[in-house]
């Protein structure tokens, strides 16, 4: 009996110490740019929880900014955008990248990290749940960002994806607030590459492929 009483104690004690401990920092990760971005474990991999905003490769040659309409629907090399070219749009939904640049040798992604793939996509979506319900776990709750309803948006996977709209071909902005439209590193054929797409109104991570001359949000995974 004593022995007992003796290791429950032992176990409340433990306890107790474990409360006073404080809770780890998260992990953190910095691009080239020294934009910081949060570290977010899902299944067996670990994503970023931000969208890219980085504006060099990883070797430090510049990414153009291609401002105009004209010049992007033409452009068959890297490039990035602000929404609208607004740069204050980046700072909450990161910047929107052509395929070109996320498939540039050069990298986009911080050390250690890479543009997820198609497979990468589909490993995420698996351990959610699947195709069907995996946006809702992904998407940020709420309507401050997302316009409503924003079904089934739970973020439980701590992914928290925000609809920062596309960039279209023809070079004009659409769909900020209404999708969350990712680049996979995965390509289709030679103009076109698939890309992963959240809604507003749906729990779907909807699979397509579009033309690499747009714009979208990206995000990485961790070699």
């Amino acid at each position: 009996m004593f022995a007992l009483f003796f290791a429950a104690v032992l176990v409340l004690l433990a306890n107790a110490c474990k409360k006073d401990e404080p809770e780890p920092e998260p992990e953190t990760i910095t691009d080239i740019d020294g934009n910081v971005y949060h570290v977010v474990r899902i299944g067996s991999q670990d994503w970023l929880v931000e969208n890219l905003k980085v504006t060099h490769y990883r070797n430090g040659e510049a990414i153009p900014n291609i401002t105009d309409n004209a010049a992007w629907e033409t452009s068959l090399t890297g490039a990035y955008c602000d929404y609208g070219n607004n740069t204050a749009t980046s700072n909450t939904y990161g910047r929107l990248y052509n395929w070109y640049a996320v498939d540039d040798n050069r990298n986009i992604a911080p050390s250690g990290w890479h543009v997820a793939t198609d497979a990468d996509w589909t490993v995420l979506a698996d351990f959610l749940g699947g195709e069907a319900v995996a946006g809702g776990k992904l998407k940020e709750t709420g309507t401050t960002h997302w316009n409503s309803p924003n079904s089934g948006a739970t973020n439980s996977s701590g992914f928290k994806a925000l609809p920062g709209g596309h960039r279209e071909f023809g070079g004009t902005f659409d769909y900020i607030g209404n999708g969350a439209e990712f680049w996979t590193a995965t390509e289709s054929s030679e103009q076109e590459a698939w890309c992963k797409w959240l809604n507003f109104g749906a729990t779907d991570v909807y699979s397509i492929v579009n033309l690499k001359n747009f714009g979208y949000s990206v995000r990485c995974v961790r070699d």
